[in-house]
């Protein structure tokens, strides 16, 4: 993996994009720090796909949670009534 300031990576872009594409990451950096990581489009996809894999919500999450709590009760329902005035 190669790490690149921004300035150097705005001025040798195609070089580092053609790095990315050979399979090696490129981390660019802004002010020393690592900001974003130029990856081949195969690595990018294959993120994607790890990351959309099962992704719950919370409410989800918490009706598969192993507890002893009665779902039929409405637990998780969503409260209709309007929110109180606030004095500001």
């Amino acid at each position: 993996m190669s790490e690149v300031s921004l300035k150097n990576a705005k001025a040798g872009f195609s070089s580092f994009v053609d790095q990315a594409a050979a399979g090696e990451f490129v981390t660019i950096t802004r002010h020393g720090k690592p900001a974003a990581v130029l990856v081949s489009v195969g690595a990018a996809e294959l993120a994607q796909k790890a990351l959309g894999k099962d992704r719950r919500s919370l409410i989800q999450y918490l009706r598969n949670f192993p507890a002893d709590v009665d779902l039929s009760d409405d637990v998780f329902a969503r409260n209709p009534a309007p929110s109180r005035e606030a004095d500001l």
